[in-house]
């Protein structure tokens, strides 16, 4: 009986025993996304909510302009706030607004390239997801890649997004080159010689600063990857972290609460034959773990025998393929997500004591903490600002279940330590306390006073966290 026909009776046998929790863990608390409404001027105003469905807002007006000049022009004239929407894959409330949303869909796709140089420029609203169709033809690859390619290429280098690898840098650290519009509808072209300050501030600033319509990545040779998936103890994985770590051009684990195994990925360069990823199993796996959580989350002994057994006898697996269809993952299970980073020499220890406090204090928690590695770089508002390398735990709350009592156990863990929150995802942090991790963070606020002197890319949200209420 292999793991998955193991899970699946064991919970059949639990619910024929009349083991399940009425618990909704939150879910009759959960913000509601507001209905289409028409405003006093008559217009119908349109709802946005996050992909998630955790934040939401009744903007007064959603545009999307289809050049450079439309752009331009529509700014000078809109009134209010001012917010720029990607994809929706935030869960901070950084869009939300009553003023202007503005999609930058119609800036996508590849600008020019540099085959010598390995530089490509595209446009800002240019999905993750559609970048090795657009750089693969050219013999170019991203060197590294976030586990979700849902996002827009502006909205992730904007909240600091990365993928994995103590040697590999988040997206903005691949950036030459930007062009920033302003709300008052200045055009400024910006990079590390033209500038600079500008570009120092743009390469994280929370859409804060205006709307990105075209970024330069600096870029590799495109190439095949090789994927490993596979499960092993725990405390066995912990020791030996950071040797794979060390030893592998990316590596991340994921623990499994109320299990005593974790699940390693290790992905490395190849020139082995293409041998494709099979269908995920991950997107089931965690339904499964969902189910147990609801007929046993009270059992804590059971569950962790049953979770122990369902993934005793794991196969590994391993694929080969071109780059861009190794480093994302599909994500058809949608939830919350709140992720600190660390120095890297406190990840481990600070790891060890997520794991007490979600095992002593939170039954409901099934999905698996993400832990992941990345190279530090010089951006002003990089949460990797300094270091030399940084680790990152990342924790997870279904969509439909309150988030904030679990997030507010776990945060105060990194504070001691300096932990800096993925801007993209939920925190509590204020001015005061970020100032403090940031070295560069005054002089951000003085390029953002510079650009925006009226505030109007600010929302509620972003007041709070540049100290601006």
């Amino acid at each position: 009986m292999n793991r998955r026909e193991f899970l699946l009776s064991s919970l059949s046998l639990a619910t024929a025993g009349s083991l399940v929790a009425c618990d909704d863990h939150g879910a009759s608390g959960m913000p509601k996304s507001p209905g289409v409404t028409v405003g006093p001027d008559g217009k119908r105003r349109i709802p946005w909510q996050n992909w998630s469905g955790y934040q939401h807002c009744l903007p007064d007006a959603r545009i999307a302009p289809k050049s450079l000049d439309e752009l331009v022009d529509a700014l000078r004239h809109s009134r209010g706030g001012i917010r720029p929407v990607g994809a929706g894959h935030s869960f901070t409330p950084l869009v939300p607004t009553d003023g202007t949303i503005v999609s930058l869909r119609n800036f996508e796709g590849l600008v020019r390239h540099d085959a010598e140089a390995l530089t490509a420029t595209l446009g800002a609203g240019t999905k993750l997801g559609q970048l090795g169709e657009l750089l693969d033809p050219v013999g170019q690859a991203l060197p590294n890649m976030p586990d979700i390619d849902e996002q827009s290429i502006a909205g992730a280098i904007s909240t600091g997004t990365h993928g994995t690898g103590q040697d590999l840098g988040a997206l903005h650290s691949m950036l030459t080159a930007l062009t920033l519009v302003t709300p008052a509808g200045e055009v400024i072209e910006c990079s590390r010689d033209r500038h600079p300050e500008v570009f120092d501030a743009a390469r994280v600033s929370l859409g804060s600063l205006g709307l990105i319509t075209e970024v330069t990545l600096q870029n590799v040779p495109t190439h095949r990857l090789k994927r490993r998936v596979w499960i092993e103890p725990l405390d066995q994985l912990l020791e030996r972290f950071d040797e794979l770590a060390e030893s592998n051009h990316s590596f991340e684990m994921y623990f499994i609460p109320f299990c005593d195994r974790a699940v390693g990925i290790t992905i490395n360069p190849t020139d082995e034959p293409i041998r494709p990823r099979q269908a995920e199993p991950d997107n089931d796996a965690v339904m499964q773990m969902k189910q147990l959580r609801d007929v046993i989350g009270w059992w804590p002994g059971l569950r962790r025998l049953l979770l122990n057994k369902a993934t005793e006898d794991y196969e590994p697996e391993e694929a080969v393929d071109l780059w861009y269809r190794v480093f994302p993952s599909e994500r058809a299970v949608r939830f919350n997500e709140m992720e600190y980073h660390l120095p890297r020499e406190s990840l481990l220890p600070t790891l060890r004591r997520v794991r007490e406090t979600i095992e002593s204090a939170h039954s409901e928690v099934f999905f698996p903490i993400e832990v992941r590695t990345v190279k530090g770089d010089d951006a002003w508002l990089s949460p990797f600002h300094g270091h030399a390398r940084s680790g990152s735990i990342a924790v997870h709350r279904y969509y439909q279940e309150d988030p904030l009592p679990y997030f507010a156990d776990i945060e105060p863990l990194y504070q001691d330590i300096g932990g800096r929150p993925h801007w993209g995802k939920l925190h509590t942090l204020d001015a005061r306390t970020l100032a403090a991790r940031y070295p560069r963070w005054k002089d951000f606020l003085e390029v953002r006073a510079a650009l925006d002197p009226q505030g109007r890319m600010l929302n509620d949200h972003l007041k709070k966290v540049f100290g601006l209420v």
